[in-house]
């Protein structure tokens, strides 16, 4: 996988509620014998008919949920559908603890902030390294920025790629 860089995530904001549990939205556990494949073009069609067409043609999507999203996920495999469903980035208000980490470790960067003020539709600029959040009719919103070492964990793919590269955790 080619590392990306977390300075400048640019990408359609695709608004998605609070409590979505990817288990059920975007997880082949409900659909024994589909592939990632076959999810990637049906995922959270229950919140959002057609949702993943739509962030798929585009030139990447960032999703922006309010609480708790991706809360009691610890299936891979949703992280897995929305990279290909070219999900950049994920913004919300909160994060399911396992799927934060799953998150990461697949190579999907995610912040938590108040996205209460991010319109569905518009363009949005995110630099996870300083925790600034721009679109274009909006007052810049501020979060925490990533730390580094998950940012470097990100930039590489996951943790695998990231393992591969630092085997001793050493990247100073």
């Amino acid at each position: 996988m080619t590392s990306i860089s977390l300075n400048k995530v640019i990408g359609e904001s695709f608004l998605l509620g609070d409590e979505v549990n990817t288990d059920i939205h975007c997880s082949n556990k409900y659909q024994p014998g589909k592939d990632i494949q076959f999810m990637s073009k049906i995922a959270f069609n229950e919140l959002s008919p057609g949702l993943a067409t739509r962030i798929t043609n585009t030139d990447g999507g960032i999703l922006v949920a309010g609480d708790n999203f991706g809360i009691n996920s610890s299936r891979e495999q949703a992280v897995q559908i929305m990279l290909l469903m070219n999900i950049k980035g994920i913004v919300a208000k909160s994060f399911g603890r396992q799927f934060f980490r799953n998150a990461i470790n697949n190579g999907i960067p995610l912040m938590e902030c108040d996205t209460s003020n991010i319109e569905g539709g518009t363009l949005l600029e995110i630099n996870f390294r300083t925790g600034c959040i721009n679109s274009l009719n909006k007052i810049p919103i501020k979060a925490l920025p990533l730390p580094n070492e998950i940012i470097k964990i990100i930039e590489l793919g996951g943790l695998i790629p990231f393992l591969k590269k630092h085997p001793n955790w050493n990247f100073q």
